[in-house]
């Protein structure tokens, strides 16, 4: 009488059990959010590219210490017949941003968000935005569900104008 065990039929039955668990567990899916970009190109002229309408318009502004500027419609100081924004201050709390775009959510259905970092050589150190704060606007966008928004660099018409309200 032989006194080995045969672990053939133990090491199938592992791998059996391996297979099985690896098959029907669910595995953690990522958390990211689906950001939608437009080809570029280049042979666009400023007549050819998309204009909004300024009824349309909300320009936001992510400033320094998690500041928030914002207005209504569009800045053109060139164009006299449009008045000069009213720029208002606000903050990334649930109070703040969030109840500003849910409000005009509700004037206007389809508002098209027009998202401006104040960065660039215009723009001392000390008085750019952070990353965290592109993060957090970003963040917004999908809490109050807006469908049409654009990361925009800031025009020099936009700096300009913060600081000749003394905001930055």
């Amino acid at each position: 009488m032989s006194t080995k065990i045969d672990m053939t039929p133990m090491v199938d039955l592992a791998f059996l059990l391996l297979t099985f668990f690896m098959l029907t567990t669910t595995f953690a899916k990522p958390n990211v959010m689906q950001l939608t970009m437009p080809v570029k190109d280049k042979n666009l002229t400023d007549e050819e590219q998309t204009k909004i309408k300024a009824s349309q318009a909300v320009t936001i502004i992510l400033g320094p210490e998690n500041k928030v500027f914002y207005y209504f419609g569009l800045n053109e100081p060139n164009d006299k017949s449009v008045p000069q924004p009213e720029v208002k201050t606000t903050d990334f709390s649930a109070n703040g941003i969030r109840q500003i775009l849910l409000a005009r959510q509700k004037q206007e259905p389809e508002p098209i968000i027009l998202i401006m970092p104040l960065s660039g050589k215009a723009v001392p150190e000390d008085k750019q935005s952070k990353y965290k704060n592109m993060v957090d606007i970003l963040d917004e966008m999908n809490i109050t569900n807006q469908k049409k928004y654009a990361l925009v660099d800031i025009p020099a018409k936009d700096v300009d104008l913060l600081k000749k309200l003394n905001l930055i």
